[in-house]
């Protein structure tokens, strides 16, 4: 099978010729029809996420059919359409995973990162981190909800019910936040849109998704925020989104990666402000996204790059040239 293989942190992915594995106990075989090109793959190419699996194959949020399963599997047959997600593997029997927190076990192991992901014609995906997509979508459209939705998802349950965070503010206004706007208008919510300075097609897209305004991340917001979500991997936006949010408001940091955050004072801190952040996802994170998605019908903007071209995809990314989420086709 052909695949686009990183060797070591720093360098140009490669196309190579893959031997075609059969799925072990309870495993499946996946044929991916699509693989969207998340910031996390980056961080992992860039080398910002430390010990990966090398050589590894990227790619977390696939999309493909069952093309073959290995014994115990009994949730999937050949032919199902299904999504695979960041999370592909926890031990199940640490203190996290006991209480509710896989997406916490220290021993978990991530598509694209410990795993082979979905840069490929084929992958091998653990059936019990395999999940059935709503029907409403299209391959192309369903693959961004991978993470992008999910950690999204997360990210609006962890800034506070829509009765407490009425009013919410978006930190870079990529691929997860595109689709975290409609979920938040589907929830009550009013979005804000903070874009890098100068950036008048970010705030034309932000306001396009359904942000009621954007602006520059330098300039205050233009009403009390009750919390904030900060997905630009930029740690000198977490003082800005201090400055923007009420007493009693919460900051929350989406990525999986993010540069220094720089000292503040104290007093934008105060008056029971926080700040947390995201950590992966759990299966049930997954679940209830996905029902959500199937009757919410969220709309995701995609650019569609051949397999052979992931350098491009994540050249794109990285340069902030990319409206919505870019998607391999194998």
């Amino acid at each position: 099978m052909r695949a686009m293989v990183l060797d070591s942190p720093g360098e140009r992915l490669r196309l190579a010729e893959l031997p075609l594995r059969e799925p072990g106990p309870g495993e499946l075989r996946i044929k991916v029809a699509v693989c969207a090109v998340c910031r996390t793959d980056l961080h992992v190419v860039d080398g910002e996420l430390p010990d990966p699996k090398l050589p590894v194959v990227p790619g977390h949020e696939i999309v493909g059919r069952v093309d073959a399963a290995g014994g115990e599997v009994t949730r999937f047959k050949i032919g199902d359409r299904v999504g695979i997600p960041w999370l592909g593997w926890t031990c199940g029997v640490c203190e996290f995973c006991r209480r509710g927190q896989e997406n916490l076990c220290p021993n978990a192991r991530f598509t694209g990162y410990q795993i082979d992901g979905g840069f490929a014609e084929y992958t091998i995906a653990d059936a019990r981190y395999v999940f059935a997509l709503p029907q409403a979508y299209d391959d192309e459209s369903v693959a961004p909800l991978m993470c992008a939705g999910l950690i999204g998802w997360r990210s609006l349950k962890a800034a506070g019910a829509p009765e407490t965070a009425r009013r919410i503010g978006f930190y870079g206004f990529g691929a997860a936040a595109h689709i975290a706007v409609q979920v938040a208008r589907h929830r009550g919510q009013e979005v804000y849109g903070f874009v890098r300075p100068g950036d008048a097609k970010a705030k034309d897209f932000a306001r396009a998704m359904g942000a009621v305004w954007a602006g520059d991340s330098d300039t205050p917001a233009p009403v009390a925020l009750d919390a904030a979500i900060i997905f630009a991997p930029a740690g000198e936006l977490v003082p800005q989104a201090l400055r923007a949010v009420r007493a009693g408001g919460r900051v929350v940091c989406g990525g999986i990666h993010m540069s220094d955050i720089p000292s503040f004072p104290y007093a934008i801190l105060w008056g029971e402000r926080s700040v947390s952040s995201v950590a992966n996802l759990t299966r049930q994170d997954a679940e209830e996204f996905l029902a959500l998605a199937g009757h919410a019908r969220l709309r995701t903007e995609t650019v569609r790059y051949p397999l052979s071209e992931a350098n491009a995809a994540l050249s794109n990314l990285r340069s902030g040239n990319l409206s919505g989420a870019a998607v391999l086709v194998p």
